[in-house]
């Protein structure tokens, strides 16, 4: 007579097992999304604010996610773009140290802004989207 085997495997071990990884995996994406944002310790660009007083916003630091429109002026230290923040339109002006970065109409990029005096938002880096 052939003996049978005393113990098995329940069930319930896998699903808990299913419902660890998935979880893992979950939180993973979740870092992973705040992991790849460079400018994550800074302030969003309010936009709102800016349209009010630009005046109150000066020396300040923000990230920008905006969508480049047309480029407004371009000379040796500087170009000037149009760009769209949460629908509103604002002036951008990327510096000639960021001249590597090819910066063309209809992209998403993510910029870290200073508003300069009289209110000019100034790129100080920018990563593309």
């Amino acid at each position: 007579m052939a003996r049978r085997a005393s113990s098995s495997t329940n069930p319930i071990w896998f699903i808990v097992v299913a419902v660890i990884a998935a979880g893992a995996i979950a939180g993973g994406f979740m870092l992973k999304g705040g992991v790849t944002d460079p400018y994550r310790t800074l302030t969003v660009f309010p936009v709102g604010d800016y349209m009010q007083n630009s005046n109150s916003l000066r020396g300040n630091s923000y990230k920008m996610e905006a969508v480049v429109g047309d480029q407004l002026r371009f000379v040796q230290s500087a170009r000037l773009f149009s760009v769209e923040v949460n629908g509103e339109p604002v002036s951008l002006l990327v510096p000639a140290e960021l001249r590597d970065v090819n910066i063309q109409k209809g992209q998403r990029f993510l910029f870290k802004v200073e508003v300069g005096d009289k209110g000019m938002l100034k790129a100080i880096d920018a990563k593309k989207v």
